[in-house]
């Protein structure tokens, strides 16, 4: 009885101190972290995805000015 008093009292001290968010505040943390993660990876793909299409596109633009200079 006397260590659940305690330990309420503890828990109650903590509480008003803020100490006790600090749990939930790194869990709020850890998955902003996540989607900034996430975002990341998105954003990476789509630049991926647009230095490629540049690539194609000169090297399209290169074989139009070898045929054209070929003719």
């Amino acid at each position: 009885m006397q260590r659940a008093l305690l330990l309420g009292i503890v828990c109650t001290l903590l509480g008003g101190c803020g100490l006790a968010d600090t749990g939930a505040a790194a869990a709020g943390g850890a998955a902003s972290a996540a989607q900034q993660a996430a975002d990341a990876r998105r954003t990476e793909e789509r630049v991926r995805q647009q230095v490629e299409a540049a690539q194609q596109q000169a090297a399209e633009r290169e074989r139009a000015a070898a045929d054209a200079a070929g003719k």
